[in-house]
């Protein structure tokens, strides 16, 4: 398999999270209440009264709540600065510090001279330090969805190749004739005010890459799903799929839930059952689902046969929620339940989809084109694609 490196990853404003204690704390509370008022509005279905309005707008409250909580405790805090390993990344992350504060009136030279040749590239800006880069790529890891659970490979080179085997021990390069998979910039640009990077108490490392993540984030997170290819990484539902029963190398198998649109009738959840052992047992032990928060907005209603709510929350502060004991990935880019929609997926990710980064992360300083603000045009390339189609299969909304 070939990944052509040519994309750059997106931008995102981080706020700081609460305590990780106290919103686990929460979640537990928010979700023990919603066990409550879904019980009692089962027990009053169950007697014939009907569902009550006002205990359906109160689980709406309670699974929006939840979802915050979920969302809060996945944003990172922000990382204190880590000192430069050797003298001459010293000088590089000098040098850019006064590059991001000044412009040309120093760090620009500092960077042509001695921050280093290997750090400028004056039609594509300016290498961060490693220390911005790591904590980017840290972040990154912890709030877009796909990449927190896929394979990731770092690489110098705009392609990697990559050998695996599909039948026995027969090993092949994947795509070695065919044409490449081109993986394009992903790009962010915070602006500044010219007061606030005069500021000598601001750090402007950490301002950066808290001003990045959100943005690279979700260009990434869209892309890993839903794209198509074309500038960008290709998404796994972009994929040829079929039922699994004529599941064949390069193409993700799928289960039906028997209705168009909608979950079975009758024992909804049982779907998910045959979902999980869709998967051999050697991709399980590593497995997650993957779905939007309006799907498992409807998964917490589920029960097995001994009344057990099969969603679970985090067991520990800083965890995943769970469902039938696996990790649960919210992606919002996973679409909505809809005729024929391909709306969970399940599988071990990180021997499915593999995401190929291009080291470093470039910036490029603009003080005109907004005036009196100070752009700073970010990029990051990275490719993606899926490595494994017998590791991932998808749940499909659909008669067949």
């Amino acid at each position: 398999m070939e990944f052509d490196i040519n994309q750059h990853a997106p931008e995102i404003k981080a706020g700081v999270p609460s305590d990780p204690l106290a919103m686990h704390d929460e979640t537990m509370r928010a979700f023990e209440e919603y066990k409550a008022t879904n019980d009692a509005r089962l027990a009053a279905i169950e007697k014939g009264r009907g569902a009550d309005p006002l205990t359906e707008e109160k689980m709406a409250r309670l699974n929006a709540r939840m979802d915050e909580l979920t969302l809060k405790s996945a944003r990172p805090a922000l990382a204190s600065e880590k000192a430069a390993a050797t003298h001459q990344a010293r000088e590089h992350k000098q040098a850019f510090d006064v590059y991001m504060r000044q412009g040309e009136s120093g760090g620009l030279r500092m960077l042509e001279t001695k921050a280093l040749s290997i750090g400028s590239n004056p039609d594509g800006g300016y290498l961060v330090p490693d220390e911005i880069a790591q904590e980017i790529g840290k972040r990154l890891s912890v709030i877009s969805p796909i990449r927190s659970i896929a394979g990731v490979q770092e690489v110098s080179s705009l392609v990697y190749k990559k050998p695996f085997m599909t039948l026995g021990p027969t090993v092949g390069w994947v795509g070695e004739t065919a044409s490449r998979t081109q993986a394009m910039e992903l790009y962010a640009m915070p602006a500044a005010t010219p007061s606030l990077l005069e500021d000598a108490a601001v750090n402007v490392d950490e301002w950066l890459a808290a001003q990045v993540e959100q943005a690279f984030a979700e260009q990434e997170g869209t892309a890993f799903v839903t794209g198509d290819g074309s500038n960008k990484p290709k998404g796994f539902l972009s994929y040829t799929n079929v039922a699994n029963g004529s599941w064949e190398w390069g193409k993700l198998g799928y289960l039906a839930t028997g209705v168009a649109g909608d979950w079975p009738a009758s024992d909804p959840s049982d779907i998910l059952v045959d979902l999980v052992y869709a998967v051999r047992a050697g991709y399980r032990q590593n497995a997650a689902f993957a779905m939007n928060r309006k799907t498992q907005a409807a998964i917490r209603k589920f029960k097995d046969s001994s009344g057990n709510y099969l969603w679970q929350p985090p067991a520990v502060a800083g965890g995943r929620a769970s469902l039938m004991t696996f990790p649960v990935v919210e992606a919002e880019d996973m679409p909505d339940v809809g005729a024929n929609s391909l709306s969970v997926a399940f599988g071990d990710f990180r021997r499915g989809y593999l995401i190929v980064d291009r080291q470093g992360v470039r910036v490029l300083r603009d003080p005109y084109s907004a005036k009196p603000y100070v752009l700073f045009y970010t990029t990051k390339r990275v490719g993606g694609g899926v490595q494994d189609f017998d590791a991932i299969k998808l749940l499909k909304f659909a008669a067949s």
